[in-house]
């Protein structure tokens, strides 16, 4: 790793100390012996002086304004360091009645050297101070890191400028917390996407993520802007996940699990780009896609019933959210579809499935949708399944034809649990003749990752595969074997299992998938770093594409839109936001497949 680059800073401002109102102590004059503040912090977790009584010199080089909902009030003091590169040289000085610190000022504290506990393992060497005297106007050096160091621990409190571009793991988080997370050295991935949960490699990408994780602090510098007034550059709240920040620099401080710069720049903001629809495989003569649609519901069908349990909370909402997944769908351009996160409210006209298909049939299209109840379907019929939430398979009547009745798998892990997943067999047609062999689409949504409920086997085992791995992993076995008694009695071996498996590449459900013979779309298609779901800034695979043997020898290109794990929450539909962008918080894939006989 380069070493960082000492950078000095002068910091001239109007000095202002109001404090000792029985006069300064003999301890706070500048001759005076004091302790370097590397030595308070010390090379380990807690200080080796905690509970001492110490007094320190340095430069106030930051404040945290009262009232910070985050931690506590007070000041980031930096001395000129004591040749240590394993400690910090910078300190944090609580807030403290008779005691006021201003940027700029060259001080000496005295006080009591205290462990703060800031929250979810974060923990802050700070000083409790008693007495404090300016000095006149200072000055601090800014160490300029050019790579994420191995113990961000060492700059605690410092002045810290970032030498290269950082980027935008989570734009999300924007809006939920009102900071964004920012990686060094490209994207962060999901430790389960790269290895399997529990081992060593799965722990060095976890060690490595957390190593180059940072979170920028929107404003609660005392004199800084908040986040609404541009303390972050201007769009960031709108930019995607992936775009860069040049220009970061500011006060190190660790926070509620994480590493934190107090900003006291605004940074330079490199937009990232929207992705296009994808066009794979144009050899091809089948399209078949896969969205989770993030909860489609409908009300009661005819404008009212709003909010509804999961989904918009008003009929402008959902005649939104259904532009929105129709314009993605479009982009697309299946001849298939396999959904996720349907309202289960029958397939009757009302229905929320036959609504998006009547949208998507507005301007003369061909699609229909698969029901598992013999038309016309009874005005209560659900499923499949009896959970809020159910797949569905939509396809071009001028494209493909059904072969046979649909099917699903009931009990088990998908009585109360994963949805039922549900099997078609298609035949590719055009001009209403067949040609090519029929196929089977499976759509399926496995139990989410969520701790509520979760029992024995199925709570959290601590591997990162989180809650419900035991069902989910029974899941899976439960489909492949199903799949192989031929459940919609085609006769075909070419076979695609599509959905939101809730599980990561190497997580045990799609480990098992895969022992079973089942091929990674992606993989076979040779796509490099694939990912459809960003959770906590880290990047991966929720939804699969894994192909039966035989497919697997047809496909010729796989491809994930990108249109909405990156989006913020801003262009989504509760934000007004148009187009495809955000239509879910899943990415759509799709794959282009060659069926025609002798190719």
């Amino acid at each position: 790793m380069p070493a960082p680059r000492p950078r000095s800073v002068a910091l001239l401002l109007p000095c202002l100390l109001a404090a000792c109102a029985a006069g300064p102590d003999a301890a706070l004059r500048d001759d005076a012996p004091r302790t370097p503040i590397g030595a308070v912090q010390g090379r380990e977790t807690r200080s080796p002086l905690a509970g001492n009584e110490v007094t320190v010199g340095g430069t106030v080089t930051a404040a945290l304004s009262a009232g910070d909902a985050a931690g506590p009030a007070g000041w980031f003091v930096q001395d000129e360091g004591d040749g240590d590169e394993a400690t910090s040289d910078a300190l944090f000085v609580l807030a403290a009645p008779g005691v006021s610190l201003r940027v700029g000022d060259r001080v000496r504290v005295h006080g009591q050297v205290q462990e703060l506990d800031t929250g979810r393992g974060s923990r802050l060497t700070a000083l409790q101070p008693s007495l404090a005297r300016s000095l006149g106007p200072g000055r601090a050096d800014t160490v300029v890191l050019d790579a994420a160091p191995a113990d961000w621990s060492r700059y605690e409190g410092m002045r810290v400028g970032i030498g290269r571009p950082l980027t935008l793991a989570d734009s999300g988080q924007i809006a939920s917390e009102g900071r964004p997370l920012v990686a060094f050295d490209g994207p962060l991935w999901q430790p389960a996407e790269r290895a399997q949960p529990g081992s060593e490699a799965a722990r060095a990408v976890a060690a490595d993520n957390a190593r180059r994780r940072l979170w920028l602090d929107d404003g609660r510098l005392s004199g800084a802007p908040a986040l609404d007034s541009g303390v972050l550059p201007p769009g960031l709240a709108a930019a995607r996940s992936g775009s860069t920040l040049d220009g970061v620099e500011g006060v190190l401080d660790a926070r509620d699990g994480g590493w934190r710069l107090q900003l006291t720049a605004t940074p330079v903001l490199h937009a990232a780009a929207r992705a296009p629809a994808p066009r794979v495989g144009e050899d091809g003569d089948l399209r078949v896609a896969a969205f989770n649609l993030e909860n489609l519901f409908n009300g009661d069908g005819h404008g009212a019933g709003f909010p509804t349990p999961r989904g918009a909370r008003t009929a402008q909402e959902y005649a939104l959210q259904q532009d929105k997944l129709v314009a993605t769908i479009q982009g697309l351009r299946p001849d298939v579809a396999a959904l996720m996160e349907l309202e289960n409210d029958g397939y009757g006209p009302d229905s929320t499935l036959a609504q998006l298909v009547a949208r998507l049939n507005r301007d003369g299209g061909h699609w229909r949708y698969v029901s598992t109840c013999r038309q016309p379907c009874a005005a209560d019929a659900r499923g499949p399944g009896d959970d809020q939430i159910r797949v569905g398979l939509i396809y071009r009547g001028d494209r493909v034809a059904p072969r046979g009745a649909a099917a699903s798998l009931h009990g088990g892990p998908f009585g109360n649990g994963s949805r039922e997943p549900l099997a078609q067999a298609f035949v590719p047609q055009r001009g209403g003749r067949a040609v090519g062999p029929a196929f089977v689409v499976v759509a399926n949504h496995f139990k989410s990752k969520g701790c509520g409920q979760a029992q024995g086997a199925d709570r959290d085992q601590g591997d990162g595969a989180a809650c419900w791995n035991a069902l989910r992993t029974e899941s899976a076995r439960r489909l492949d074997a199903w799949l192989k008694t031929d459940p919609t009695r085609s006769g075909s071996d070419l076979t695609l299992i599509l959905g939101d498996l809730n599980a990561y590449a190497e997580e045990d459900p799609v480990r098992l998938l895969k022992d079973a013979g089942w091929r990674d779309a992606f993989a076979v298609a040779a796509i490099e770093r694939p990912y459809s779901y960003v959770y906590r800034g880290e990047l991966g695979r929720l939804d699969h594409a894994l192909l039966s043997p035989a497919l697997a020898g047809r496909l010729r290109g796989a491809a994930e839109w990108h249109s909405n794990a990156d989006e913020p929450e801003s262009a989504g539909y509760r934000g007004g936001g148009a187009g495809p962008w955000r239509s879910s918080d899943h990415d759509p894939l799709v794959l282009a497949l060659r069926l025609a006989p002798g190719r």
